[in-house]
């Protein structure tokens, strides 16, 4: 069972101390309020909280980007910290490897070649002899992803922060990762959403709650703290409950002495004075994070024959294009799984599908596409989500609707200040959300979505998967997480590897 830490404190150094920090973001955007957490020497912690609730924040807060508006954030001095982020930023994209990992570093390294042939071996990453000078923009996005990892691990740090280290992952990716963080000596915390995962070398959990602005701390692993949180909130809900039976009942009779007038009008006072007493010991029970509603993606109308036709296809071998024959053919309602290992070109071949310039593909004349990009490149970052969505709209064929949109986005969670905010200050899950609203707007004939769960709260996944699942239009999905793909009904499958 998991136990708070003053239940069974553990005994190694604390390197990290937050003592009641509060951040925001702008004006009336606060983010955290009066946290206070540990984290001790060689522990792993998992950092869960919904999407939008803060939790890259506090990453960029132990490691200094950000300045806490009061409280305190105390290293212990010497401590090294190394972050490696969800996505690599878009200014790094047309470097070479080398310079990736140079910046990795305050100050020049000499003779750094074999240093990231070392850390490419640890991400099982192994490139060929000029993968020193290849551009990063090159590699695919389960490759972008080791090499997040590794512009970590290549720092040795005390610490190691990992955002999201799971997304674009192929199983071979996330097993290797999964041994490396068991076998891992020193301190780590880790964002993820893939409980599996989590549970295999999570020993404490921070959790940030999204409504109270406050850390909870739990040691443990993932599941049983989760199955604790629960049973904490299901008894809570069970007392406040019982409280508000009796309070009603106080109120109740109040009301008849009172009416009754005389005397008796001051055992009414005493029985709202109880209420009062009453409503006191009800407790604040820790909200669950929500998920968004159940929607569907309206197919463009009047889908007849052939959607999309595929007659050859290219694939990466060995640094080395291959190309291949096949025959596939999506019709309305037919659903394609695009399947292969990180770096073969699954990416690859969805761009050029959606962009009408792959070689062997011919989409029908007329024929929408909603690509859904797993690096939200289709959004424009400087646009705000009110923008976004209302260009959506207009491509969907629709007039501006306000009154549809706002409902449409709040079913995604998109409400107040949050619709006028830009889209590059949005997290990266709710870059997500807002990517999936956009498509019910779009009416796409034809979907492409490539890893649409990366960054997405579990709890919005079956909803996508049902949603997906009902979609009536021709859909091609990339996802390596099995357990989402099996919610989802496939017709074709082809497999870039075999």
């Amino acid at each position: 069972m998991a136990k708070k830490p003053h239940e069974n404190q553990k005994t190694q150094e604390t390197i990290v101390r937050f003592d009641n920090v509060s951040f925001e973001w702008g004006v009336n955007k606060p983010i955290l309020d009066g946290v206070s957490f540990t984290v001790r020497r060689g522990m792993k912690f998992t950092l869960m909280g919904q999407n939008g609730a803060g939790k890259s924040t506090i990453f960029g807060l132990i490691s200094g980007s950000y300045t806490p508006e009061s409280g305190i954030i105390n290293v212990v001095k010497g401590v090294s910290i190394a972050s490696a982020r969800q996505v690599i930023p878009r200014d790094q994209l047309n470097l070479s490897v080398r310079e990736f990992f140079e910046k990795c570093f305050k100050h020049k390294v000499y003779d750094i070649d074999p240093k990231i042939d070392d850390v490419l071996e640890v991400v099982n990453l192994k490139g060929h002899t000029k993968v020193h000078d290849k551009k990063i923009n090159t590699f695919s996005g389960g490759q972008q992803a080791r090499l997040l990892l590794a512009s970590a691990l290549i720092q040795d740090p005390d610490l190691l922060l990992l955002d999201e280290p799971t997304n674009n992952l192929d199983k071979a990716g996330i097993a290797h990762l999964t041994n490396f963080l068991i076998d891992y000596k020193k301190t780590v915390i880790v964002i993820s959403h893939d409980a599996k995962f989590l549970n295999a070398f999570t020993q404490a959990v921070l959790y940030l709650d999204v409504y109270t602005k406050k850390i909870e701390q739990y040691i443990g692993n993932y599941f049983n703290v989760v199955k604790d949180i629960t049973a904490r909130v299901e008894k809570e809900n069970m007392k406040n409950a019982q409280l508000q039976k009796e309070i009603q009942a106080k109120k109740d009779q109040a009301n008849v002495f009172a009416y009754k007038g005389g005397r008796l009008r001051l055992v009414a006072k005493r029985m709202r004075e109880k209420a009062e007493e009453l409503e006191e010991e009800i407790v604040e029970v820790r909200k669950e994070d929500r998920a968004i509603r159940p929607f569907t993606i309206p197919s463009q109308p009047d889908l007849i024959g052939e959607i999309l036709n595929i007659s050859s296809f290219t694939t990466m071998k060995n640094g080395k294009v291959v190309k291949h024959k096949t025959k596939i053919s999506l019709n309305k309602n037919t659903h394609l799984l695009l399947q292969g290992p990180n770096g073969i070109g699954k990416t690859i071949l969805l761009e050029r599908l959606a962009s009408g310039h792959a070689d062997g593909e011919k989409v029908k004349e007329g024929i929408r596409i909603g690509y859904y990009r797993q690096d939200f490149s289709t959004l424009n970052f400087e646009d705000t989500v009110y923008q976004s969505l209302s260009s959506a709209m207009l491509a969907g064929g629709e007039r501006l609707d306000e009154e549809r949109m706002r409902s449409v986005a709040a079913g995604f969670l998109v409400t107040g200040e949050f619709i006028c905010t830009r889209i590059g200050d949005l997290s990266e899950g709710q870059k997500g959300l807002v990517a999936f609203a956009r498509l019910v707007l779009q009416k796409p004939g034809l979907l492409i979505l490539d890893e649409p769960t990366n960054h997405i709260n579990f709890r919005h996944l079956p909803v996508i998967a049902e949603a997906l699942n009902k979609y009536t239009g021709a859909m091609i999905l990339v996802s390596h997480v099995p357990e989402f793909v099996k919610q989802i009904r496939i017709d074709e499958v082809l497999d870039l590897e075999k």
